[in-house]
């Protein structure tokens, strides 16, 4: 057997040495794409080339009629041939873009440029038939207007029109005037992915909402719909409360979602392998739109109705009922339940005309849930008596509407019998007015034009130095400008910062990536080993994606490596990062464990730290 080889090898040898190697090649510049596409369905469009382009030339068309979700992405590849005994090596790069058509009809791409050592060639043009997106089955049966891009087409097949859902969930779709309703956007897939970006934020016209949405809580599911088995998670939560009557729309959020497809690729050598290949391809889904009926509350509304809704209980609390005239006291009213306490107002209290009530304490604990708002809101009534003797205070009102008993529900408390004594401090002659004691020997008219004589020695005082234009008054002055100008400053660059998306997504990046590594460490306790590979694959390529700004669809082994090498970061951990994905990638879909999944998770943890470590210097 080793002597067949042998000789095997010496006529290989000889044919090479024999005949010829043929170098030149004429260049093409090819165009390719599917002849069908379906409004809201993603596609790919290629330009090839099979020679090396000159930096810098190449030159896409305008696009027009689509919206380009990535793009462009270069790769490039060599291979050699031997026919008939001539040997052919050719090279060939590629440059491709993800588009989402925007109307149904024909629209044409036109041709690209590129130039080789200094000459120019073009692509042809390229008509599309864009088709209703009920008609979308079509273009999935149509050939590919030219070969070169059959693997990231049947990377699109293969990703069903239902296999990825983005479905807008509310408790209920008829309710009163400030009744809560909760709404969450929720994802269904049937494929793995490895990111979700959102491409426009969820509008809520007519309502007011309370965020619900928790970024460090997986809520993930399975669920059947429409006869289905789907892996589900919670996008976006809200709370909402309808402020207007009648009919309103809760609009639809559209979101891209990168989803991995596993091809078999066209272009694979069965000798020296099975062409597997992994790809990463973005799909634009979005949810239905929801209509929601408020319907008005019922008439005959008490007068102590403020607009609360829900189901409430009333406290009232006043320490005495005794005390002297001149000094303070509190009456503390707490409001508890379920309901929209967040517009819950202080009930209102009538004081005799001697009473000098003034501004309402509001203190209050409210917890936000997917079933509604629940705790309390506490009032204090700070007053004091200015007269004394014996006075009766009407008891405080509180009225709301109960929608589960479908009547108005109004709280009472106890009446108050408050008695006032003569103030200490002025005997049995003190007479109260504007808020201090004040004798018979004051100044004070009574309904009378007699004032009374002062008696003893006049009270002499020193009058205070005016603090405006001090020393103390332009120190303060220039602390309050300065502490103003540090404010400012701060404010501006945190809104910079906010604008500026790369640097959001940079520096939540590490935050990310340890969130989904927690997923991944339960899904290796579960021994879940789909799972586990497929979260270490979204926390590394999204880790990725965030720190260094490249789109999920452009993500490659090449351009990170590229991209860590900007950073500093040594190129042994950059083949750490290749090593990862690609025992990721193998184990996922192998029927056999050949890794551990403790050692996977342990060095893609600490290659991300070791990455961050580096950056951050």
């Amino acid at each position: 057997m080793r002597a067949f080889f042998a000789k095997l090898s010496l006529v290989a040898l000889l044919v090479l040495a024999v005949f010829p190697a043929r170098a030149d090649e004429e260049v093409t510049f090819e165009a390719n794409s599917p002849l069908t596409v379906a409004v809201g369905g993603a596609f790919r469009v290629e330009f090839s080339l099979n020679a090396k382009p000159d930096k810098g030339s190449f030159v896409a068309p305008s696009f027009e009629g689509f919206d380009v979700l990535a793009g462009p992405a270069e790769s490039t590849g060599s291979s050699i041939q031997i026919i008939n005994g001539s040997m052919t090596k050719s090279v060939s790069h590629t440059y491709t873009y993800v588009l989402l058509p925007q109307s149904a009809g024909t629209v044409t791409i036109g041709p690209a440029e590129v130039k080789v050592d200094g000459r120019t060639y073009r692509t042809r043009q390229l008509p599309i038939e864009v088709v209703d997106e009920g008609d979308g089955g079509r273009s999935q049966q149509q050939q590919p207007q030219s070969s070169g891009s059959g693997d990231r087409q049947d990377a699109q097949s293969q990703i069903g029109k239902d296999d990825i859902l983005l479905r807008a969930v509310v408790s209920r779709t008829s309710v009163f005037k400030n009744e809560p309703l909760h709404v969450a956007f929720k994802l269904y897939t049937r494929v793995p992915y490895v990111n979700v970006v959102p491409e426009s934020a969820p509008s809520f016209n007519g309502f007011w909402s309370q965020d619900l949405t928790d970024p460090n809580a997986e809520q993930v599911g399975r669920e059947t719909y429409n006869g289905k088995v789907y892996e589900t998670r919670v996008l976006i939560d809200y709370l909402l409360y309808p402020q207007q009557v009648g009919q309103l729309t809760i609009d639809p959020v559209e979101m891209t979602v990168v989803a991995q497809v596993v091809i078999q690729s066209r272009n694979a050598d069965p000798f020296f392998g099975m062409g597997r290949e992994v790809l990463n391809v973005p799909r634009k889904v979005k949810s239905q739109r929801v209509t929601v009926t408020v319907k008005p509350l019922p008439d005959g509304a008490p007068a102590s109705f403020n607009g609360a809704v829900g189901s409430f209980t009333m406290e009232t609390n006043l320490p005495a009922e005794r005390f002297a005239a001149n000094s303070g006291a509190s009456l503390t009213a707490k409001i508890s339940g379920r309901g929209n306490l967040t517009f819950v107002q202080a009930p209102k209290l009538q004081l005799p005309a001697s009473f000098e009530l003034y501004n309402v304490k509001t203190t209050e604990s409210i917890n936000a849930s997917t079933t509604g708002i629940t705790g309390y809101r506490q009032f204090e009534y700070p007053f004091i008596a200015r007269a004394e003797g014996s006075y009766e205070v009407e008891p405080l009102e509180f009225s709301y509407f109960d929608p589960q008993r479908m009547e108005y529900v109004t709280l009472r408390s106890k009446a108050m019998n408050l008695e006032v004594t003569p103030d200490a401090s002025g005997g049995g002659d003190a007479v109260v007015m504007q808020g201090r004691g004040m004798s018979k020997e004051d100044v004070r008219l009574l309904g009378e034009d007699i004032r009374f004589i002062k008696l003893g020695a006049a009270q002499l005082r020193t009058v205070a130095v005016p603090f405006l234009f001090s020393a103390a008054y332009w120190i303060v002055l220039v602390g309050i400008l300065i502490l103003f100008a540090l404010v400012y400053m701060a404010l501006r660059r945190q809104i910079r910062e906010s604008q500026n998306v790369a640097l959001v997504r940079g520096k939540r990046a590490n935050k990310v990536a340890v969130q989904r590594f927690r997923t991944a460490k339960r899904y290796m306790e579960e021994q879940n080993r789909h799972a586990f590979y497929e979260e270490m694959l979204r926390a590394l390529w999204g880790y990725m994606s965030d720190k260094f700004n490249i789109p999920m669809a452009n993500l490659t082994k090449e351009n990170v490596r590229e991209e860590l090498h900007k950073r500093g970061i040594s190129a042994e951990d950059s083949q750490r990062f290749t090593d990862i994905i690609t025992r990721c990638d193998e184990a996922q879909y192998s029927p056999v464990e050949s890794t551990r999944m403790s050692d996977v998770y342990s060095e893609g943890v600490n290659l991300i730290s070791q990455i961050e470590s580096v950056i951050k210097r």
